[in-house]
């Protein structure tokens, strides 16, 4: 029997070394807005990039993120290991990942719950699996030879589902559970994935935020949905990553940081991008929010 399923929070500990993000506010960087970061040097916690934009050894990406690194933490999050797949992973991506990680040297890394390649093709979308045994032994497997290979501890990010899978024996809290349990890894908590899967799914998002490994969230994730209607008129929430967060998110955002205290906390916005001083004040209306929970919860504050 392999090392699967025996806990790594040994491995984590020993390798995460001490670095991890502030308990603030971050934004997404994209390259529309590498100039108005520099120029405006803005007062946030952190910044975010997709780390396959930036698999080459050169170029203007790497100029501006070297810049922009020397005034900010950084997060990088992986959207292309294909976590959830059956197929082992893509070993020359992960070199990749490995040499721009050793670059840049992040307070974090992240990647999905989800698959997004096989047979050799890779798909622009994150799939989603059954919640079984075998998917459980997959994605800590993967898993485990990521944190081994970037020596490293990585955060998990809970996906927006839109089909649930009959050979399902577990549910999805559970599920994360086991396999922070299993590898050590942390969470990625994002909150519009976690709205928008439990909306189209007709579930209680109280009851899954409570149920998730809360304890292990090492950053939160805020974006906007677009809301359609399926064939049956039932609303269908896509995590569009397209629209300012909704009030929803924001509730549940609260209720997040009453019960894990202050975390960094990513404003994603991918699609329809508007001007950078509308996603700054958007991404400072979280910061906000952390400074109260900073001030309800002082002890948790100064842990975080």
């Amino acid at each position: 029997m392999s090392d699967v399923g025996k806990p790594r929070a040994a491995f984590a500990a020993a390798r995460c070394g001490g670095a991890s993000l502030p308990a603030a506010a971050g934004l997404g960087l994209k390259p529309e807005h590498f100039l108005d970061v520099l120029e405006t040097k803005p007062a946030l916690g952190f910044f975010e990039i997709h780390a396959e934009n930036y698999m080459v050894p050169g170029g203007p990406f790497h100029h501006y993120l070297g810049r922009i690194r020397t005034d900010h933490a950084l997060s990088i999050h992986g959207v292309g290991l294909s976590i959830g797949g059956e197929a082992p992973l893509d070993e020359v991506h992960l070199d990749r990942l490995a040499a721009l990680i050793d670059r840049y040297q992040p307070e974090s890394f992240s990647e999905h719950l989800a698959w997004s390649s096989h047979g050799g093709t890779f798909y622009n979308d994150l799939l989603p699996a059954p919640f079984d045994a075998a998917t459980l032994r997959r994605v800590c497997e993967h898993i485990d030879r990521v944190q081994s290979r970037l020596g490293r501890r990585m955060l998990l990010e809970n996906p927006a589902t839109y089909v649930e899978f009959a050979a399902s024996d577990r549910d999805e809290a559970t599920f994360i559970g086991e396999v922070v349990a299993r590898t050590g890894c942390g969470l990625l908590l994002d909150l519009n994935n976690a709205y928008v899967s439990c909306t189209n799914h007709g579930r209680d998002v109280q009851a899954y935020l409570r149920a998730l490994p809360l304890a292990a969230v090492g950053e939160i994730h805020l974006a906007g949905f677009a809301r359609q209607v399926d064939s049956l008129g039932a609303p269908l929430l896509i995590d569009s990553h397209g629209a300012p967060v909704a009030e929803v998110v924001w509730a549940l955002y609260d209720e997040a940081l009453r019960l894990i205290g202050p975390v960094a906390t990513l404003l994603e916005r991918d699609n329809d991008l508007p001007a950078f001083p509308v996603l700054l004040a958007e991404a400072l209306a979280a910061g906000r929010r952390l400074d109260a929970c900073r001030a309800l919860h002082p002890l948790r504050a100064q842990a975080a």
